[in-house]
């Protein structure tokens, strides 16, 4: 795969008139820049043949064809991180036509580091000064002319977010391009030397200030944001927030949107009903195939469309990053680095981008634990499912009980990363024992959040990509189930499967219908509830109703419904994960390692819970 990404990175670059990378910190609005001047037209790989992506896109309205590289945000040129070998192996190997280097005019000496080190690997370079607005809020101007004198190359004052200085910045990227008399710049042997002091001289001459009290103000907010004991409160308290406006939110959609596609299920039986359809056929594409497909819908998109654009909301508001940083310490004591708070809060969106994310971790036995812990936070598939659970079996009746719901909800995610901490304590002293590495966070400063960017992200990146990816996956699902559910009468190969793994079930304080469909679920953890109301219904013993009736009706209490929030939050990651651990590992052993993790610790929470329970109905009795 690495190989056909290599050479089809050599087709694009051969393919345009003019290379131009992009290169900068993190956090300077590179790839927003890069957006603006492509109109989104990107694709996205590995091209370098290196394990981090890099994307290229076309810019837009240029007389020649001219590509655009954005390559990895990255502080200096000499460590030995992939995102730094990237960058640098791009601009030595590649030797881009231009160059243009995005800086921070709010930071201008770190960003300076890396203009200084990486000028004399350009052809041509352009500097785009960036979040100029931000800067100027903060009482930080920078002289652009002055800046271009020093550093001997075109300065652009440049604004993404609201497209400041576009126009201008592509203008200077032609120009640099079409430069006569180009001349290479010799190669120094060590073009990794910090330039620090010399950066620091010419933002002393280039850089005006004047006094900042929004700073001040903020300043005081991250302390209270990353504090000892408030950062962890006001963490909790996001999370519980987040969670309360989704289950409120979501109750009422997804109760009517269950109820039109149940009439829509029934119209479309009716007419294969009306076209004298065979029964079986009738029974496969609408009872499981649309069934299934309806639930996941039903049960699904009422939460993410809600869920998503306020996780999205934390993400531009600057919020994450401060988690993140939160949960730094806590990752370092129980012996992991502190990249995977980061890889961890991914996780939270999706555990296969949260191990792809693991890549930032250099260290390679730190890069497995982030690897084999991800997927004990519960990804966006899992939510509907403990939300729909908590609802019906938890809070119901509760006088409050969207609060309640939400507050059940955060427990479980805090359960989550607690399990997180134990598994990586207990890995780093066993299978991933060695010497633990530090890494500097850069806070990235607060934004006002982008409300339309956040609607598009969320709604159709997100949600509808996850709905469209359970979907596809649903209703072959469905079809297949009735077919094994109905096949044969008492003898269907589905109930054989179930009674085989009833004990099991019963044991987990579950059933064999459950557990069936957990074990058929693996392909997206969206399918777990829809298949499981599809086997008790497959199984004739509930003709159809909501969720709760279907499941009350098959004998689940609120324990059960506990059992299967623990088994929900704890079990093997689906299949995209498990595929993308095995690309990213390389190796079948470190593979299996993260399916039968969280599978191993799923298993012993539901049985000793099962137990602790009988055991305390036997005293009860006894007493």
């Amino acid at each position: 795969m690495g190989m056909t990404r290599e050479r089809e990175g050599r087709r694009l670059r051969r393919a345009a008139d003019v290379n131009c990378a992009f290169l900068g910190n993190p956090n300077v609005g590179k790839s927003t820049l890069f957006n603006a001047l492509t109109g989104l037209d990107r694709h996205t790989g590995n091209w370098t043949g290196k394990t981090v992506d890099t994307a290229v896109g076309f810019m837009r309205g240029a007389k020649k064809r001219t590509a655009l590289w954005d390559l990895p945000g990255i502080y200096s040129l000499g460590a030995t991180s992939p995102e730094e070998v990237t960058a640098r192996d791009f601009l030595i190997n590649t030797k881009p036509d231009v160059s243009v280097f995005v800086c921070d005019a709010s930071n201008m000496e770190r960003s300076l580091n890396l203009v200084l080190q990486a000028l004399p690997l350009s052809k041509n370079a352009v500097v785009a000064v960036n979040l100029t607005d931000e800067a100027a809020k903060r009482g930080v101007f920078v002289d652009i002319k002055e800046l271009s004198r020093l550093l001997g190359v075109e300065a652009v004052a440049t604004s993404a977010s609201n497209g400041t200085g576009v126009k201008e910045l592509k203008e200077a990227i032609i120009r640099a391009a079409e430069a006569n008399g180009r001349i290479d710049r010799e190669i120094p042997d060590d073009p990794s030397d910090p330039k620090w002091r010399e950066a620091e001289a010419i933002a002393k001459r280039a850089v005006k200030r004047d006094a900042d009290p929004i700073s001040s103000r903020r300043l005081k907010l991250d302390r209270f944001l990353t504090g000892k004991f408030t950062g962890t409160l006001s963490m909790l308290l996001m999370l519980a927030v987040v969670f309360f406006i989704t289950m409120v939110g979501a109750n009422w959609p997804s109760e009517l949107l269950m109820r039109g596609l149940t009439w829509l299920k029934a119209v479309i039986r009716g007419a294969f009903v009306s076209l004298n359809a065979p029964d079986a056929l009738t029974g496969a594409l609408v009872d499981g195939g649309l069934g299934t497909l309806f639930t996941v819908v039903a049960v699904m998109l009422p939460p993410m469309a809600i869920f998503f654009p306020l996780f999205t909301l934390l993400e531009d508001l600057g919020l994450l990053p401060r988690i993140a940083f939160n949960l730094d310490r806590p990752f370092a004591r129980c012996g992991g680095c502190g990249k995977m708070a980061l890889t961890t809060c991914m996780g939270f969106g999706c555990n296969a981008a949260g191990v792809v994310g693991c890549r930032i971790i250099e260290d390679g036995r730190e890069r497995k634990l982030a690897i084999l812990t991800n997927s004990l936070v519960p990804c966006n598939g899992r939510f509907p499912t403990l939300t729909a659970l908590i609802a019906v079996f938890m809070t119901a009746g509760c006088a409050a009980s969207g609060l309640a719901g939400a507050l059940l909800l955060t427990l479980l995610v805090l359960l989550a990363i607690l399990a997180v901490f134990a598994v990586s304590r207990l890995l780093t002293k066993t299978l991933l024992r060695g010497r633990q590495t530090s890494f500097v966070m850069e806070l990235p400063p607060f934004r006002k959040p982008k409300i339309v960017r956040i609607l598009i992200r969320s709604l159709l990146d997100r949600t509808l990509f996850v709905l469209g990816r359970a979907a596809v996956a649903a209703f072959p699902a469905g079809v297949i189930i009735w077919i094994l559910a109905n096949a044969g009468g008492s003898t269907a190969p589905i109930v054989r499967v179930t009674g085989f793994l009833d004990p099991m079930g019963r044991l987990m304080g579950l059933d064999g219908e459950t557990l069936t469909a957990f074990i058929l679920g693996l392909p997206a953890n969206e399918l777990i509830m829809p298949l499981t109301l599809m086997l008790y219904r497959g199984a004739g013993t509930m003709a159809g109703g909501d969720i709760g009736s279907v499941l009350t009706a098959n004998g689940w209490t609120a324990f059960t419904a506990l059992e299967a929030i623990i088994l929900m939050l704890f079990h093997s990651p689906c299949m995209t994960t498990l595929m993308t651990v095995r690309r990213e590992t390389r190796s079948i052993k470190w593979t299996l390692a993260a399916f039968l993790i969280p599978s191993a610790l799923g298993v012993t929470l539901t049985v000793a819970l099962n137990l602790v329970r009988e055991a305390a109905l036997w005293l009860t009795k006894l007493l």
